[in-house]
């Protein structure tokens, strides 16, 4: 009897008995894929005589989280700080980024016994690698395998305190009939594995593939099991990388770690603000520096924009580490609220050193690195600028004023521009010229020579 077959999207877990060429639940094209149907498992019947038991949710004894230290700070700041107890973390990131060389480092720092199941390498290849980092791994067992209920086994058997599974997409589950990779296996497997850290109080860490748009691949629901979601970035001619939390129940999201891809490894990197700006030439036109908070951090980084003359009918917008949709948007607050005739100019935009920014506090940065580009005017002195920027022209509160005041003042810069409104609500003093802000073209004219 043939067996049936379902067609599963890729994206969202959505099933349906024919493929269709877009999902209906997603809107994805070409993300269905078939599978096996697999039965469903019988559920026991319940006894007459067993009832659910419920607690009263105040008389539940707050416990302090135990968390494993791992002795990586970059790594520790983004996980909230270290692994907590019976915890299932997903790391992404693009093939040959360095995901299994961090968690190898991270597997050798631990203090405790460390289980490293490999489903892609062998044994050897995993050793060449530790030998070349000149890591110490006596507290690391390794097993080399795909199937679930013999990694389970290994786990009752050694009792490790941390497990790490490379990668959840060469994990099987034997119950199930579907191929390694597929929508079912991954899920289920997932599940599993996050039972059993709950049950017997490990740290699960997980090493997931990503789509060629660089999200992890499996459904949502894969990152929805979870706790805490990783997503370790990075361009393949920088050697920087950036470790970014997308979901931490156990802290903050968005928080990131910094890392430097060396011959020996990954080597954190201390003072990131340092790292984004050291490079900038005073003399230059179209570049300004801006303050980013990144979880509870603040990171002063360099905005470049680059303005010419576009010869073709429809003019360029190019960012790079920026949202493009916002970029369009200053664009027109400058030519509508500053006079700049941009409509036949090619704009592109840059966050130098390869980061990715979403908040609208580097607004102001942005408008002003364009007017510098467009009208050939270098900024004044050492100077940090910072603020929003309202289709009005006005510039609106940010959030964090102290903190990226005081990362400016470590850094030994003279002069920081913030909008008005914050400046009136700060209330201890600081070594540094503070200037505030109230609307677009007032912060080009002192800002720019």
């Amino acid at each position: 009897m043939p067996k049936k077959t379902k067609y599963v999207c890729t994206n969202c877990g959505y099933n349906t008995l024919q493929w269709m060429g877009k999902c209906p639940n997603c809107n994805k094209w070409n993300t269905l894929t078939e599978e096996i149907d697999e039965p469903k498992k019988k559920k026991q019947k319940l006894s007459d005589s067993l009832q659910s038991e419920t607690v009263k949710l105040d008389s539940v004894e707050n416990q302090n989280t135990t968390r494993l230290i791992t002795g990586i700070n970059e790594f520790d700041r983004v996980l909230g700080g270290g692994f907590v107890t019976g915890s299932v973390t997903l790391i992404g990131g693009d093939p040959g980024i360095g995901k299994s060389t961090l968690v190898m480092q991270v597997a050798s720092k631990v203090k405790s016994k460390v289980l490293y199941v490999t489903g892609e390498e062998s044994i050897q290849q995993l050793s060449l690698r530790a030998k070349r980092l000149k890591l110490h791994t006596e507290n690391v067992d390794v097993i080399n395998g795909t199937d679930l209920e013999i990694i389970l086994s290994a786990i009752k058997s050694t009792n490790p305190s941390v497990v790490i599974i490379d990668s959840i997409q060469t994990m099987t589950n034997p119950e199930l009939e579907n191929a390694a990779g597929t929508i079912s296996q991954i899920r289920d497997c997932t599940n599993i594995l996050m039972q059993e850290a709950k049950k017997n109080s490990f740290s699960a860490v997980i090493i997931g593939h990503v789509t060629k748009e660089g999200f992890i691949a499996g459904p949502k629901v894969l990152e929805h099991i979870v706790d805490t979601v990783l997503q370790f970035e990075g361009e393949s001619t920088n050697s920087y990388r950036i470790l970014r939390a997308a979901k931490n129940r156990f802290g903050n999201t968005n928080e990131i770690g910094i890392f430097e891809m060396h011959e020996d490894g990954l080597h954190e990197v201390k003072n990131p603000s340092m790292v984004f700006i050291n490079e900038q030439d005073d003399n230059s036109t179209g570049s300004v520096i801006s303050s980013s908070i990144e979880g509870t951090r603040p990171v002063l980084l360099e905005i470049q924009a680059l303005v010419t003359p576009s010869h073709y009918g429809n003019p360029q917008r190019v960012a790079n580490g920026f949202d493009y949709s916002r970029l369009s948007l200053l664009i027109a607050v400058l030519e509508k609220r500053a006079g700049l005739k941009l409509s036949q100019q090619n704009v592109f935009l840059n966050i130098a050193g390869g980061l990715k920014i979403n908040e609208p506090a580097i607004d102001l940065a942005i408008c002003c690195a364009i007017a510098s580009s467009m009208q050939d005017r270098k900024v004044k002195g050492k100077n940090v600028v910072i603020g929003e920027v309202g289709l009005g022209g006005e510039i609106r509160n940010i959030s964090f004023i102290e903190k990226r005041i005081n990362e400016a003042v470590k850094l030994g810069f003279e002069n920081i521009f913030v909008p008005r409104k914050n400046k009136e609500s700060l209330k201890e003093k600081f070594e540094i010229n503070i200037h505030g802000i109230e609307n677009i073209n007032q912060a080009i004219s002192k800002i720019l020579e």
